[in-house]
């Protein structure tokens, strides 16, 4: 199998391990025992155990214990791992044996190789010339690539009922997890799995230009709190395995790992020479890493590297809970390569075939359970440098209708390797654990807190979103509202919305209400219609605030300065057309009905004014999201962005006058870009460039207003000490950027690198104006001889603020310090302000 990973994000993050225990039967053979290294006496994971000539099998945990319970004889036990030579034990005729087995490294040591060098150890000129030829080796570089991949996610919680500090055990959720369904280890342990799947899926990739595809064949999954198991598979399949260690950085749980083999290689790493072996029918070198500090995030281990040809065979990388990485306290990847392909050339083909990582979880609290996760990868039947044509790989992730397969022939025909009964049983045990009351509660309550819906069951109705629930401010008074949507249960095709919020001081009722018809599914098509009437705020608008829905909401609260009455209708469909773009048309129509003293020009000559405006406009909206993948759900997608390619988005908008009795015509246009990159040792820098252009006379509430932050919390996309409603433009341009220097100031301060916090730089500069004839179709006063409140446009001179962070502090918050540099004698600004943030953070 290969496995070259990009990312891995998704489903899993309270998660854990391996462990398989046996229950005995009253008639059945129970084998156990330890695994261990002959060379160092250490317990080997992973080790696959089975009777010879029998289907019966298990694998050993991570300390090396297995435990096998089987009705099935035979008259010998085989014990085979990456690495190792494989071994056999005879079997007795006893019901209960214990086999310790000893097992030899499959790198043979050689005859004595004696290797003289100027300037240090060896190692460092083999890893210099590897490098120099991974363009030989690394699958980036081929023409095409494809293979069957087959992947195994289990996760389980244990250790909750050890023994703690001062003889305590786990303490009242230990207590809750005792009486929870599990399995158990040699040892009598228990551990409850809360997720287990298989996925069987093809994965391609070619280059020229750089594509990839993943078509889900088959998958199943169950967890606590997996509703979904499609989005399930999609998130924990090949696209989201990719582990290529000649690339610069091995991106895991969002992180960026340097490779060993990378060009920051003798920046971050020192490389010892151990011995010269044999591994799989090659002499290879093998040569230690570490990384030059402890506390860099940056892997430990071991890599083989054949003499003949410097190619990658073998790499065992580990990352220890020393690395600036939360809640972890250990990683491990191993990874096999093999020559694959037409056996006949020259130079073969050399691809990662098999790969299995290890998460081991850190104790959040002394008395804590653990989790532990594992992923197990493989490959087969692979093909290389036959490209597919460019259009097969859209869509690049692709779930096949009918891709549940819940039938265990099915599983036991097609997966690469047979389970063992203890493996099998967690399928089963992990159903028992999801439907125990308090587990069905627990994951509601972790849905409700990811999506912000509560199901109502058999209805097929979700409530919410919660944040949205209530909020109290000046024109509203208390605001109460309640959301309803359709979910899968309902309709695959149609999705309905709608809500309806009060206010106690204004005793308005405001509603919204939505349908939505999945066209098509490839490519993705969506249709839907959209009426609402509610209350907004200039420059705080559902529209300026985009997809930041705690931000929205908070907004709700306080004073809302120029509130306006809008009602709207808005009719789209939304496509996704191939290599990453996808377009939107819309038609929407919408009134402004302001409740500040508010007016415009309709006819200057004659000074005629109105406070009250509609608007009928049509909407071209272009995203262009190379390497973004799409993920389908029963009938929505979500975009994981999982590359380093910038996501663009341009949108124009057309006016329509006298069109559904629009009052104006106008043009706007704009566009946005996302960008994020990795500086080498340095950190990694997040921008975002905003830029539009209103060539038309109208009212201002239609102009751009960028998005200032007058709350105590960072926002990302804000200007965080600009206020609301500060300034108006019809052509400008914006840039946000951030730098995150991780841990490479803070890790070489002794006094505070054990708090693992994080350094980074922020900035944000805006530049805009407002044409004459804009300006002056602000009248002084309205109809009711009311003061006009206009607004500011910017000078020649833009704004600009700076700052600076302590990101992961106590492993959730944020702590920015922002100075603003320009217009600081602007009424009621802050020239100096500290904005606060947290999320769970790795």
């Amino acid at each position: 199998m290969k496995h070259f990973l990009r990312g891995s994000s998704g489903i899993i993050f309270l998660i854990l391990s391996t462990l398989y225990f046996p229950v005995l039967a009253q008639t059945s053979l129970k084998i156990s025992g330890r695994i261990t290294d002959a060379a160092t006496g250490e317990g080997i994971p992973f080790v696959s155990v089975a009777i010879r000539g029998k289907t019966a099998g298990t694998t050993s945990d991570e300390k090396g214990q297995y435990s096998l319970v089987t009705t099935q004889t035979g008259d010998s036990l085989l014990f085979s791992s990456v690495g190792y030579q494989t071994r056999s034990y005879p079997l007795s005729s006893a019901a209960s044996q214990t086999i310790n087995a000893v097992l030899t490294s499959a790198a043979n040591r050689l005859q004595e190789v004696k290797i003289y060098a100027k300037g240090g150890d060896p190692a460092y000129r083999i890893i210099r010339e590897t490098i120099r030829r991974r363009d030989q080796f690394d699958p980036d570089q081929l023409t095409a690539f494809q293979y069957e991949s087959y992947s195994k996610v289990e996760a389980y919680v244990n250790n909750f009922a050890n023994k703690r500090k001062k003889g305590r055990g786990g303490g009242p959720v230990g207590k809750l997890l005792s009486k929870l369904p599990a399995i158990y280890d040699s040892q009598g342990k228990p551990a409850v799995p809360v997720y287990v799947s298989e996925t069987i899926s093809e994965y391609y990739q070619r280059s020229n230009p750089q594509k990839t595809k993943e078509r889900i064949l088959k998958s199943r999954a169950s967890g606590v709190g997996v509703s979904d198991g499609g989005v399930a598979a999609q998130l924990t399949g090949s696209s989201f395995q990719q582990y290529n260690f000649y690339r610069n950085y091995i991106s895991l749980l969002r992180k960026d790992l340097p490779s060993p083999l990378g060009q920051a290689w003798q920046a971050i790493y020192t490389y010892r020479l151990i011995d010269t072996v044999a591994v799989g029918g090659m002499v290879c070198y093998q040569i230690d890493f570490e990384p030059k500090r402890a506390t860099d995030l940056a892997f430990s281990g071991t890599a083989w590297i054949d003499t003949t040809r410097l190619g990658l065979s073998q790499i065992d990388a580990r990352i220890d809970q020393r690395a600036n990485i939360n809640f972890v306290d250990e990683i491990r990847l191993e990874q096999e390569w093999e020559e694959v392909g037409d056996s006949t050339q020259t130079n073969p083909v050399r691809l990662p075939v098999l790969t299995q990582l290890l998460i081991d979880t850190d104790e959040p609290t002394p008395n804590a359970p653990g989790a532990l996760v594992r992923f197990y990868m493989a490959a087969r039947n692979v093909q290389v440098n036959r490209p597919q044509e460019a259009r097969f790989y859209e869509p690049p992730l692709e779930l096949l209708e009918g891709y549940s397969e819940k039938s265990p022939t099915y599983w036991q025909n097609n997966r690469p390797e047979n389970l063992g009964p203890e493996e099998l049983r967690a399928f089963e045990v992990v159903d028992s654990v999801r439907n125990v009351p308090f587990m069905k509660v627990l994951g509601e309550i972790v849905n409700l807190t990811m999506v912000g819906y509560y199901s109502l069951g058999p209805v097929h109705l979700d409530v919410g979103p919660l944040l949205n629930s209530y909020a109290y401010n000046t024109v509203e008074g208390h605001r109460l509202r309640l959301g309803l949507r359709t979910n899968t249960g309902f309709s695959r095709r149609w999705i309905l919305g709608g809500y309806l919020a009060y206010g106690t001081r204004d005793q308005q009722l405001k509603y919204g209400m939505n349908i939505d018809y999945v066209v098509r599914k490839k490519p993705y098509t969506i249709a839907g219609i959209e009426k609402t009437y509610d209350i907004e705020r200039l420059g705080a608008s559902s529209e300026n605030l985009g997809g930041n829905t705690i931000f929205a909401a908070y907004t709700r609260f306080g004073t809302l300065r120029r509130p306006y009455r809008q009602e709207s209708q808005t009719t789209y469909i939304k496509s996704e057309l191939g290599k990453g773009v996808t377009q939107t048309i819309s038609l929407r129509n919408r009134t402004f009905e302001p409740l500040f003293p508010f007016a415009y020009s309709v006819n200057q000559p004659d000074q005629i004014t109105s406070s009250f405006y509609r608007t009928t406009e049509m909407q071209f909206e272009t995203r262009f999201a190379p390497g973004a993948l799409m993920i389908q759900s029963e009938n929505d997608r979500f975009s994981v962005v999982g590359s380093s390619s910038p996501v663009v988005t341009f949108r124009y908008q057309l006016g329509l006058r006298n069109v559904l009795h629009g009052d104006f015509a106008y043009h706007r246009f704009s566009l946005n870009l996302r960008h994020s990159f990795r500086m080498g040792v340095l950190g990694r820098t997040r921008y975002q460039i905003n830029a539009g252009y209103i060539p038309s006379t109208i009212p201002y509430p239609l102009l751009y207003i960028p998005l200032g932050n007058e709350t105590f919390f960072r926002v990302e996309n804000a200007y965080n000490l600009m206020n609301f409603f500060e300034f108006v433009s019809d052509r400008y341009v914006g840039v946000l950027g951030e730098h995150n220097f991780e841990g490479l100031f803070f890790n070489r301060i002794p006094a505070i690198r054990r708090l693992k916090w994080r350094f980074l730089a922020t900035g944000a500069v805006f530049l805009g104006g407002v044409s004459e004839a804009n300006r002056t179709l602000i009248p002084p006063t309205n109809e009711l001889g009311q003061t006009v409140l206009g607004f500011q446009a910017m000078s020649r001179a833009p704004y600009v603020e700076v700052g600076y962070g302590i990101d992961n502090i106590f492993k959730v918050f944020r702590v920015d310090a922002i100075h603003r540099l320009t217009y600081r004698n602007n009424p009621n600004v802050s020239t100096f302000g500290i904005k606060v943030s947290a999320w769970v953070n790795l």
